[in-house]
């Protein structure tokens, strides 16, 4: 079975009820106001089955100028609309507006009904027929059947079948891969059953048991049942007229406008770049940061216009924009919306999403405006490799770049591995997965590299700098996570050398200032004096009368190259009097078979302060392994 919406437009009291009544034996209007009054109010929903496995859910708009937002609510998802005209009154007002409105929101298929058919004489219905397809060229019912129906007498009935019949055939079904989306537009509670929203089921598929969450407030229920047009299932698919049941919330909690999703499926958005066409029918020129009401799906948001490469926009005239709304909703690339205005209400444009999930623009960026080109132009590749060199040295993740291109999960693989292939963008991060351009991966390396290169010059007596401190030096607006590859990177190429603490240049060695020279010998002198217990740290400052960074370098480096013992940070010896100590301990250890501190302290004669640093340093040596509260020998 296939299935597709057929919706109604046109100006009120022009008999799109009746003819819906006509065509499906269902009246749409439920409400004891409509029924009083006379006129349609609210969504109304019926179905209509055809010949050749076509299912039409029928969705009937109010046709007064007062409930254009509930029209606007009812037209999103529609595959296939009815221009009702009056066929005594011809085209009105809402005629106008409502046309304008399906072609902004991206309907494309449709036809024109004349009702009240069998009030005027044959020669009047062929000069409204005229008029009425005079009217409609340019627009998107150019050349589409306009065809005279009576509701009350039946006739042209048949005829208005065979044409939505050979309609449906042209039109593709709406998918039902990705996740799901149902915009809601009516919510109330049944007895026994709770929770029930209806909607047109805009992508994917529901089933029984899913969990669900409702944007923008993001509470979270389960499917306890679904229902298309009054039959229950297990599932139901795009393209569908579905009311859900759902447990685990009120319905006093939910409204039109809300839309039910997967759970953790979508993110909502505050700002979205678009496509903005401004209607040639609008009164006056639309000028940068006006305030509008953005319709898109079933619900409604105050929107600020940011116009990105001009001042005002003009009747007729397209530009590109970023829309700043008042509070979250879910959009995505492609979806498709309508303005208008507070006072006078009036349709003023529309247009398609291209980004939901901009950052701010700034106006007149020629970057900017290149990748809103590359949306619209539907370059998948250039749109895919303008994100990434957008993000600058942040970095995109592969979600969020799905998102924003609006691409398919596949088909952005395809594209992402493609610019992988040819070497334009980097994967720097496996899970989860964030791509940088080749520019700003480079730029980061070379400002790493360069990192090294000022350190090193500045501490001449070090021979690299310490990883963690060089991972530090990753710019704020990246990602520390991007230090592996970049470092990677840099090795692959030759220009730095890097173990488990340090990143080196290749083939450098500390070097002393030829001024510094002799402050080496002194303190090569002054640890070899201290004998087992060295002067400390701080008694060297004092003695040799220089700054504890300048003493520490020299200490590290006379360490590197054997003149010394680093046995922890602040202590310090001669490399002789560490040679006796180890020999002595190792002829107690295979006569003892194992040491205490307390037996140490005695073997040595030294105080805590170094007997400890020395037993830790043996251990890290490998000379000795702690077992319980002794050392003894390490076997090989």
């Amino acid at each position: 079975m296939k299935h597709l919406i057929l919706g109604t437009a046109g100006h009120i009291d022009h008999g799109k009820t009746s003819l819906v009544k006509a065509l499906t034996g269902i009246d749409t209007d439920r409400l004891p106001e409509e029924k009083s009054r006379g006129i349609t109010i609210e969504l109304g929903f019926a179905h209509l089955e055809l010949p050749g496995g076509v299912q039409f859910g029928i969705v009937d708009v109010p046709g007064h100028e007062r409930f254009v937002r509930t029209m606007v609510a009812g037209v999103g998802g529609m595959d296939v609309v009815m221009l009702v005209i009056a066929a005594d009154e011809g085209v009105m007002p809402q005629t106008r507006e409502h046309v304008e409105i399906c072609q902004l929101l991206g309907v494309r298929r449709g036809l024109v009904v004349l009702t009240k058919s069998d009030l005027v004489a044959p020669d009047w219905l062929d000069l409204v027929a005229e008029e009425v397809r005079e009217y409609l060229t340019g627009s998107f019912l150019e050349g589409a059947p306009v065809l005279p129906v009576s509701a009350k007498t039946g006739a042209g009935l048949g005829a208005l079948k065979e044409a939505l019949a050979s309609l449906a055939a042209e039109v593709e079904e709406k998918r039902a891969e990705g996740p799901f989306r149902l915009p809601v537009d009516r919510v109330f509670t049944v007895t026994g059953f709770g929770t029930v929203v209806t909607g047109t089921l805009l992508a994917g598929e529901i089933r029984v048991g899913d969990e669900v969450e409702i944007l923008p407030a993001g509470r979270t229920a389960r499917v306890r049942g679904v229902q298309t047009h009054g039959q229950k299932g297990e599932m139901v698919t795009a393209g569908q007229r579905v009311a859900v049941n759902l447990q685990g919330v009120e319905y006093t909690e939910l409204e039109r406008g809300d839309i039910v999703v997967p759970r953790g499926a979508y993110q909502t958005t505050r700002a979205v770049d678009v496509r903005l066409d401004y209607l040639p029918s609008a009164p006056k020129e639309l000028r940068h940061r006006s305030s509008l009401r953005l319709h898109s799906a079933t619900y409604e948001v105050q929107a600020q216009i940011i116009l990105l490469d001009r001042d005002l926009l003009r009747p007729g005239e397209t530009a590109f924009a970023q829309l700043r709304l008042k509070r979250p909703v879910l959009l995505l690339p492609g979806d498709p919306f309508v303005l208008r205005s507070y006072s006078p209400q009036a349709t003023l444009g529309g247009g398609r999403v291209l980004d939901p999930m901009p950052p701010r623009r700034r106006r007149r960026s020629e970057e900017a405006l290149a990748l809103l080109r590359a949306f619209g132009g539907h370059s998948d590749s250039e749109a895919v490799r303008l994100l990434i060199g957008g993000s600058l040295l942040s970095g995109i993740p592969f979600t969020e770049l799905a998102v924003r291109s609006g691409l398919p999960g596949k088909r952005a693989e395809l594209v992402v591995g493609s610019l992988l292939s040819a070497g334009e963008v980097v994967q720097v991060v496996r899970e989860p997965r964030i791509f940088l351009s080749r520019e700003a991966f480079n730029t980061l390396k070379a400002q790493l590299f360069s990192e090294v290169e000022t350190y090193l010059r500045d501490n001449p007596l070090k021979e690299g700098m310490g990883r963690e401190e060089l991972k530090t030096r990753i710019p704020r607006r990246s990602d520390q996570r991007f230090f592996g590859p970049l470092l990677q990177a840099l090795e692959k190429e030759g220009l730095v050398v890097a173990d488990r603490e340090f990143v080196k240049l290749p083939g450098r060695k500390g070097e002393v200032p030829v001024d510094q020279s002799g402050l080496q010998g002194l303190i090569a002198a002054a640890l070899d004096k201290g004998g087992g217990e060295p002067p400390t740290v701080k008694e060297l400052c004092d003695q040799l009368r220089c700054g504890e960074k300048e003493l520490l370098e020299h200490l590290n480096l006379l360490a590197r190259e054997g003149r010394a013992v680093k046995l922890k940070s602040d202590v310090f010896y001669a490399p002789a009097p560490v040679a006796a100590i180890r020999g002595k301990l190792i002829d107690y250890l295979r006569e003892k078979g194992g040491i205490t501190p307390p037996e140490f302290r005695e073997l040595t004669g030294l105080s805590r302060k170094f007997m400890i640093p020395l037993l830790e340093y043996f251990d890290q040596e490998k000379v000795t392994i702690r077992v319980g509260d002794k050392r003894v020998l390490r076997k090989g």
